[in-house]
């Protein structure tokens, strides 16, 4: 299997029927699959899933996923798929008829590429101009080189297999529904670090249709940021202090921006700190034979 498109969802059938009418329309030169993981709904996702497998043009698999979050649901997604390359997309966007060709040839004849990162379109021009990457200029990003928020993102990003087996996947703290937004850049980032290199492919395309209203802003800003302060931390405590020290120096361009946004990447800071200690502790008192290891 060439690529698989993996697709996370909750409790949003109604967007999912349209994402997947947009992905039966994907032509391509290459053998794909679909993987779609049920982030724990309680809506019709499990029909609307069946009923478009049923005449699907593509291999279709339906998975489950109890544990929260975007980065656990994108690992299951992972297991399962067969693919050499792995996409991912949301289940408000809608792929271009020949995204998935796109994808392949970006990673075909550079074996050094781990990741690379699409063109993010606003589908509906009422809806907030944000979670949208609309340039039309290619961009490389060298091995180990600083990653920040936006040179990727989740609506529309695809990894080399190996890249995500030699970093562990993703951090199921991150996430839409976990403790941290962020899980596409933590996720380049540490493929950076281990010396993956990456792309952004403004002709690999979706339309994003999420939906929010001007009013959404403040809430969609604040948890981005606690996000941006996890990860931020996270690199700190895995000794990667320059890059913990390039974050530090554009927060006076955020500041101007908006200083509160400031303000809750230091919360996501402390937050993502005391969960750092709960951990260490956990593990110590099992070494010490106290209680069950962590996390099962």
């Amino acid at each position: 299997m060439d690529v698989s498109l993996i697709v996370a969802t909750r409790n949003r059938s109604n967007q999912l029927n349209r994402c997947l009418q947009a992905v039966r329309a994907i032509t391509s030169q290459v053998n794909w699959e679909l993987i779609i993981v049920d982030n724990k709904s309680s809506d019709d996702t499990a029909g609307c899933v069946a009923r478009f497998s049923a005449t699907a043009p593509m291999p279709v698999t339906y998975l489950l996923e109890a544990q929260p979050g975007l980065g656990a649901a994108h690992n299951a997604g992972i297991k399962a798929a067969r693919g050499e390359i792995l996409a991912f997309t949301d289940d408000d966007c809608y792929p271009a008829p020949e995204f998935v060709d796109r994808v392949w040839f970006a990673f075909k004849n550079d074996l050094a590429l781990g990741y690379v990162g699409g063109r993010i379109m606003l589908h509906d021009s009422e809806d907030l101009r944000l979670t949208v990457n609309e340039s039309t200029i290619p961009l490389s990003f060298p091995a180990r080189s600083y990653r920040q928020s936006g040179d990727v993102m989740g609506a529309n990003m695809a990894f080399r297999r190996a890249t995500l087996d030699q970093i562990g996947g993703f951090d199921p703290l991150f996430g839409p529904g976990a403790l941290f937004n962020s899980e596409d850049t933590d996720a380049i980032a540490r493929a950076s670090a281990v010396g993956w290199s990456g792309r952004y492919c403004p002709d690999i395309v979706v339309s994003h249709h999420h939906g929010r209203r001007p009013s959404d802003a403040h809430e969609m800003w604040k948890s981005y940021s606690i996000g941006r302060g996890a990860y931020d931390m996270k690199h700190l405590l895995r000794g990667q202090f320059w890059w913990f020290l390039r974050s530090i120096y554009g927060l006076r361009h955020r500041y101007k921006l908006n200083p509160g946004l400031v303000f809750w990447e230091q919360i996501g800071k402390l937050m993502y700190l005391r969960v750092y200690m709960q951990k260490a502790f956990e593990r110590h008192a099992f070494k010490a034979g106290r209680r069950s290891p962590p996390f099962g």
